[in-house]
């Protein structure tokens, strides 16, 4: 494998799909996009089309059938994923998922059983541990730079609330939302989380609510080195793509503020402004989005195991059911309690 191009299929041509097969097509050495797969016949010829893939298909299958594909990119809906990464597992295709793994524990059991049984590389597409802001403070909290976390803070707000077609579809805030800050707390912290506290609302919109869900929430953590974490979330920030993250400990704090399009700070009579946060996620994290593809490659490459695996999927899977418990049964959850 070192000394040949890796050919790896994307399978999911929506909005993320398009994001990886752009960064595979034009970003990241080594590596060739070989295929798009997509229910939507036209929406993969489109990707397809775009990015120079020989091969565009509405059946997934087609890819993991090809002998000359060594990787898939899933990408689909989340209710495909665990099914997808079992017959991708058993075709001996190297696998990179989107988050969430699956809904349903069991199911990410079995996802993750046939990984192992099929020893093939597997990574959870959980990109903010590659953002270089995050992954310095993390480096500097592993470091012993500010002794002992005691307190670890996030806060994580949509510029706006996705469609309620998909809010209907999603798992809920804490499955589709909250779920990369449960693994953020895990990162940052390097701690498992034992208990979870959650409150919510539909403030936002109403129609989130009657649909089941949640667009605002604040969810309490207690962590198994002692320390306490907190955070927030909501699914409409005005002013863009809030994402902040600080650390807190026995001797010092290290805090990762919003990034935006410059960094003017005008000062005069009327007062302190500055550029706002920039808008969403793409822009936010288009560095981690590659870097992230880029180790998954390397992985391949390399033969070494991704630094975000099966086991990283799960346990931010657990995090937010238990959560989604905590929010049903207004009380705290043990993690033991679901997991």
């Amino acid at each position: 494998m070192p000394s040949k191009t890796i050919n790896l299929g994307v399978i999911g041509a929506g909005r993320i799909g398009k994001i990886h097969a752009e960064n595979l097509a034009t970003r990241i050495s080594g590596v060739r996009l070989a295929g798009v797969a997509d229910v939507n016949l036209a929406a993969a010829q489109e990707v397809a089309g775009q990015f120079h893939a020989p091969v565009a298909t509405a059946d997934y299958r087609q890819l993991l059938a090809a002998p000359d594909i060594h990787a898939v990119a899933i990408c689909s809906a989340t209710d495909t994923h665990a099914q997808i990464i079992q017959e991708a597992a058993a075709q001996g295709k190297h696998i990179f998922c989107e988050k969430p793994i699956d809904l349903d524990l069991q199911r990410i059991q079995q996802a993750l059983d046939a990984v192992r049984k099929a020893g093939v590389k597997f990574q959870v597409g959980f990109n903010r541990r590659f953002d270089p802001s995050f992954a310095k403070a993390r480096e500097l909290v592993a470091a012993g730079k500010i002794g002992a976390p005691h307190l670890v803070r996030i806060s994580s707000r949509d510029p706006a609330p996705p469609p309620l077609a998909y809010v209907k579809v999603s798992g809920g805030i804490f499955m589709d939302m909250t779920i990369h800050d449960f693994d953020m707390v895990r990162f940052l912290s390097g701690s498992e989380a034992v208990e979870v506290f959650a409150i919510g609302d539909a403030l936002v919109d109403p129609e989130i609510g009657r649909a089941g869900d949640v667009d605002t929430c604040v969810v309490t953590l207690r962590l198994k080195n002692g320390a306490l974490a907190t955070i927030d979330n909501s699914r409409k920030a005005v002013y863009g793509y809030d994402q902040r993250v600080e650390v807190f400990g026995a001797a010092g704090m290290v805090a990762v503020s919003n990034r935006t399009p410059e960094n003017h700070v005008l000062l005069n009579e009327e007062g302190v402004s500055s550029a706002k946060p920039q808008y969403f996620f793409l822009e936010r994290y288009q560095e981690a989005y590659i870097a992230e593809l880029r180790e998954f490659v390397a992985c391949i490459r390399n033969d070494t195991q991704p630094s975000v695996g099966g086991a990283d999927g799960l346990m931010a899977c657990v995090l937010g059911l238990a959560a989604k418990k905590s929010l049903q049964e207004n009380r705290p959850v043990r993690v033991s309690e679901v997991h």
